[in-house]
């Protein structure tokens, strides 16, 4: 097992808790998140989904930096050297869900460069002339029909990744988070204060923060609950070690739970936040809140382009989710450059080079989804592979890698309660109870399960 004395560590705390937030702030919880809530009522999507929180991504996000503090190694790694004496070998199935680090960044990349094209975009004006949906509905189809665009924009947040990756892990990845996520908590703040100021903000804000009962008549509660219980789990990307690397690299002055806590405090506020956004603009204007995916690169652009000042609007809008799509490329590309240090004993530089070169490769078939390979449709009709690759990653192995999680921090065939607890319970602040054993081993694990096979019937069935 490491020692920490061979091991980089985080300069502070500080930069650990924006470090961990940063990953688990992303496109899922500021362009999925506002979406989800529209098509599932609001307010009332809003409880049950902090609920579910608190239930399922707390004690998961628990687990996995003790995992990565303990180990003092990446998740493949802890999985092998935990359980000391143990026959079952974690590691191997462990691999397969680190593996959706690399499927992640594969689709994450293209997403986030159509952000960084967007914010662009406004910066030069050519979005400003296009009236209507439908004009911004064929400019954004048009971008995506382009291969050079696409594989240009997706190029951008990989170097990006790689270069701040190999500056080092305080001068780069540390540093540069700080100031991306100042800059995002900036952009939030500007932006909500700017929406709820609209005419009709108010009553956006009605529908997002006053519970409202509708959406669970007829059944419908069945859909908001499975959908709220997917975006808990979700937004955190617990279960593929992205969170588990940055437990590695701090001290254990505070118990985990402590820093678990304000965590996803940090990220729930971006969360709502964002909402807080989206909901008013769309009320102003007369835009369906749950339009879909489409909300983002079609809807709202047609509003900014109504709106004064909607250059401006657009550029910071675009900006702020740029940044909250950046952090968690930088988080994941620290992980599996983690990896290839620990495992293989590569330089952060070659560990870098190799991880950017690799993201890269694997990116060109998301990228050239949308144009030259549109015939390929792997989930059916209207398809494309980035949409496969998100299964993949979002319905099958962060749910996986998750319950794997669960079993080997509670089961005495893994590393153990005993274990798990004395390392979250190390450090000042509020303790995990050790009472939780039953709902952690065996109540967590299977809503989990069920999360699971949810998704599967939905999407199969």
């Amino acid at each position: 097992m490491g020692d920490l004395h061979h091991r980089e560590t985080l300069g502070s705390r500080l930069g650990f808790l924006l470090l961990t937030a940063g990953c688990a702030i992303g496109l899922g919880n500021i362009w999925r998140f506002p979406f989800i809530t529209g098509q599932h009522g609001g307010a009332l999507f809003v409880l049950v989904y902090l609920a579910f929180l608190l239930l399922l991504g707390f004690p998961t996000m628990v687990m996995e930096l003790a995992v990565g503090r303990a180990s003092r190694r990446n998740l493949f790694s802890a999985y092998r050297d935990l359980p000391e004496g143990k026959r079952f070998r974690w590691h191997w199935p462990g691999a397969v869900f680190f593996a959706g680090n690399a499927i992640l960044m594969s689709f994450y990349t293209t997403v986030t460069g159509w952000m960084l094209a967007y914010a662009w975009f406004y910066l030069d004006g050519r979005l400003l002339p296009l009236k209507g949906a439908e004009a911004t509905g064929v400019f954004f189809n048009d971008f995506l029909g382009s291969a050079p665009a696409m594989v240009i924009c997706m190029l951008i947040p990989v170097i990006l990744g790689t270069l701040v990756c190999a500056l080092g892990l305080r001068n780069g990845v540390e540093l540069v988070t700080k100031v991306l996520m100042g800059a995002l908590f900036l952009l939030l703040v500007g932006l909500s204060l700017h929406a709820c100021m609209l005419p009709g903000a108010a009553e956006g804000l009605r529908f997002y923060l006053m519970p409202n009962l509708e959406p669970i008549r007829n059944g419908g509660w069945v859909e908001m609950v499975v959908a709220a219980l997917g975006q808990a789990f979700f937004t955190l990307s617990i279960g593929v070690g992205s969170i588990a690397v940055f437990g590695s690299y701090i001290e254990r002055d505070h118990t985990l739970a402590k820093e678990a806590l304000l965590v996803i405090g940090l990220d729930t506020t971006v969360a709502l936040l964002a909402g807080v956004i989206i909901f008013p603009v769309c009320f102003s204007f007369g835009v369906n809140p749950g339009s879909g995916p489409g909300l983002v690169f079609v809807s709202l652009p047609n509003v900014f382009n109504e709106m004064q000042g909607g250059r401006w609007w657009g550029v910071a809008f675009f900006a702020f989710m740029s940044i909250a799509a950046l952090t968690t490329v930088v988080a994941v590309f620290e992980n599996l450059i983690a990896l290839m240090m620990d495992e293989f004993h590569f330089s952060r530089r070659r560990a870098a080079l190799t991880t950017g070169g690799v993201i890269a490769l694997l990116s060109i078939p998301s990228a050239l989804g949308f144009n030259l390979w549109k015939s390929i449709q792997p989930l059916g009709e209207g398809s494309s592979i980035l949409d496969f690759e998100d299964y993949l990653v979002s319905d099958n192995l962060l749910p996986l890698g998750g319950l794997l999680l669960t079993l080997f921090c509670c089961s005495r065939y893994g590393w153990g309660w005993k274990n798990f607890l004395a390392e979250a319970n190390t450090g000042e602040g509020i303790r995990f109870p050790g009472w939780l054993r039953f709902y952690a081993g065996w109540i967590l694990p299977a809503i989990i399960l069920g999360l699971f096979l949810v998704g599967v019937f939905r999407r199969f069935c």
